[in-house]
């Protein structure tokens, strides 16, 4: 085995109690452990930089899920990136970086087989958790395979300031549509959309009914909705989608925190007057599309074309908190906590 000088301690977020809806910060506690050592076909990792998500808030309950839940009383899960500073296999030495998913911890000891080696040559660390990773793929897979995304297709985007909405509304752009809109929660994510991403309409979904709003931005209707929210957002690209639209469903992040069945969209009997079609998905059943992904997103990441932000939070005793900003939409594009 291969190392570097070890560390002698590891902080790692636990939870300890399920949230009933929004977390508290007594639902976590920050514990020092021991540095785990890498055994067999096995490598430990200094995590530089960890993912923080809203599908997060769904592991943290005890409900049947696509994923496992986190266990109580044990380090939680999730995307980060970082150095290799101990190697117990071949084809992964010490000083190469690597991809998994053992986040909310310093220091991670992962199979070899789990660890997906990336080049911070070819692009920030960083962008590996976000626009090149599975935010971007989620982007990615979810307009163009899940909602059929052609050229000429008007284009509506929710959470379109967040790290997959962004994401979203510029590669619809590059790939020919007709028009974009996006949503978001405050002035600033609007002008943002608008002057960096290139997105042809916006609006602040709290300033008025986001139904009027989307059919003042996009008079002639939308084709495709990407939906990261839900609730009302949901309610009124039904009832903007043109003839055959096509509606993918990402997330619902305003209802994420319910603790009461959240009533469905009231017109949803229009699918029948416009042929329209409403199909949920998850990135990991994509993953056929990496090598592509990353090929032609990598190439407009890398020109310019495709432009991306990050919140970064610093120090892993403030990852809990960024997790938090998250659920509240305190970010622009991927909120990503460095350590």
């Amino acid at each position: 085995m291969t190392e570097t000088q070890l560390p002698a301690v590891n902080r790692e977020w636990h939870l300890v109690s399920r949230p009933v809806g929004w977390p508290k910060p007594e639902d976590f506690a920050l514990v020092e452990a021991e540095v785990p050592q890498p055994g067999e076909g096995q490598v430990l990792v200094r995590n530089a930089y960890v993912s923080v998500d809203p599908y997060m808030r769904g592991r943290m309950s005890a409900a049947k899920s696509y994923v496992a839940p986190f266990e109580l009383g044990k380090v939680m899960q999730g995307g980060a990136v970082g150095e290799v500073i101990a190697s117990n296999t071949e084809g992964i030495e010490v000083g190469d970086h690597v991809l998994h998913f053992f986040g909310w911890r310093e220091f991670a000891v992962v199979d070899a087989k789990q660890a997906v080696k990336v080049d911070p040559q070819a692009a920030p660390l960083s962008t590996y958790l976000g626009a090149l990773g599975m935010t971007g793929l989620t982007a990615y897979a979810g307009l163009l395979r899940t909602a059929s995304f052609k050229e000429g297709d008007s284009v509506f985007v929710s959470g379109a300031a967040g790290a997959v909405g962004s994401q979203v509304g510029q590669i619809a752009k590059l790939k020919g549509a007709s028009r974009v809109i996006g949503s978001a929660g405050s002035d600033e994510k609007v002008k943002l959309l608008v002057e960096e991403y290139g997105f042809d309409a916006a609006f602040n979904y709290k300033n008025g009914p986001v139904s009027e709003q989307l059919r003042a931005a996009a008079p002639d209707g939308v084709d495709v909705y990407f939906d990261n929210v839900g609730g009302d957002h949901l309610e009124a690209a039904i009832g903007s989608l043109n003839r055959d639209g096509r509606i993918a469903i990402c997330g619902a992040i305003s209802v994420y925190n319910s603790t009461e069945p959240v009533p469905g969209p009231k017109n949803l009997a229009r699918l029948i007057q416009t042929r329209g079609r409403i199909e949920g998905f998850l990135v990991g059943d994509h993953y056929d599309l990496q090598a592509q992904f990353v090929q032609e997103v990598g190439a407009w990441v890398r020109s310019g074309e495709l432009k991306y932000s990050e919140t970064v939070v610093e120090g892993i005793e403030n990852n809990l908190e960024a997790f938090f900003g998250v659920l509240r939409g305190d970010n622009v594009g991927k909120m990503i906590v460095k350590l």
